[in-house]
């Protein structure tokens, strides 16, 4: 199953690369709206900076990235979104994306205040506040990849979906660390290409790919409530997203004309 999520999350990118440049150029210009608004203020109090600079960076990617999990689940689909439903996904997601943004702030702040706070506490209560607010950091961190695609295709309600999040990563613990890992590796991959692709776009085309072939394993499990959850036949789950994704390679893609 995880092999074939690459390959389709790389072909659903290379099907949309221009669509995906687009939505990451948006990225960028919010990016560097803050940058120089902050910059503006730096020279008024440095102390409001230092506050505003991360707050604005965590909500204004989260925000925006709410649009683009909408446009990318339509990509994941094997459809195109057409402009004017793009803007409309900005609008959308607007109220569920702000929930998780202003839970990443208050993770930020938390973290960057408590670690240095229990570090300097030299004594096994000290050690054991670390170390649960690491795990507790690294948990949320994976659970919360799911939120946005749990939201273009479970539900709307920022409850439910927290609750979610947390469900499907407790039962896919090892697909939530896959799925991070690669999250990891199209952000540095990114870096090089100041970050157009795959950049943040690209990142949420391979979370929703993912997510979208997680989820037959719930449809097969409804349908056979007896069926043992340690053995999905994937090879017959996924026949449908196979043909549609075809059999292309590489080398077909660069040199059609050779295949």
């Amino acid at each position: 199953m995880i092999a074939f999520c690459i390959k389709k999350a790389f072909f659903d990118l290379w099907d949309n690369l221009l669509v995906i440049a687009l939505l990451n150029l948006g990225f960028i210009a919010i990016f560097a709206l803050i940058l120089s608004a902050t910059n503006l203020l730096a020279a008024i109090d440095t102390f409001l900076v230092a506050f505003l600079t991360p707050t604005l960076a965590i909500m204004g990617a989260t925000l925006y990235l709410g649009g683009v999990s909408l446009a990318t689940r339509d990509m994941a689909n094997y459809e195109t979104p057409e402009f004017r439903e793009i803007l409309r996904y900005f609008k959308q997601a607007l109220p569920v994306s702000a929930v998780l943004g202003l839970i990443y702030v208050v993770q930020f702040f938390v973290t960057s205040v408590a670690f240095p706070f229990y570090v300097q506490i030299d004594n096994i209560f000290g050690l054991g506040a670390i170390v649960f607010l690491f795990w507790a950091s690294i948990i949320w961190l994976l659970a919360s990849q799911f939120y946005l695609p749990i939201y273009t295709r479970l539900d709307r309600s920022p409850k439910k979906i927290l609750r979610k999040c947390f469900l499907v990563f407790f039962d896919n613990t090892g697909f939530a660390v896959v799925m991070a890992i690669g999250v990891v590796l199209l952000s540095a991959v990114s870096l090089p290409l100041a970050m157009l692709i795959p950049g943040p776009a690209g990142v949420m085309m391979w979370l929703q790919s993912g997510f979208k072939l997680r989820l037959l394993k719930y449809d097969y499990l409804e349908a056979n409530p007896e069926a043992d959850r340690r053995s999905i036949p994937w090879d017959q789950l996924l026949f449908e997203d196979r043909d549609k994704v075809g059999k292309r390679t590489l080398r077909g893609m660069i040199f059609p004309w050779k295949e």
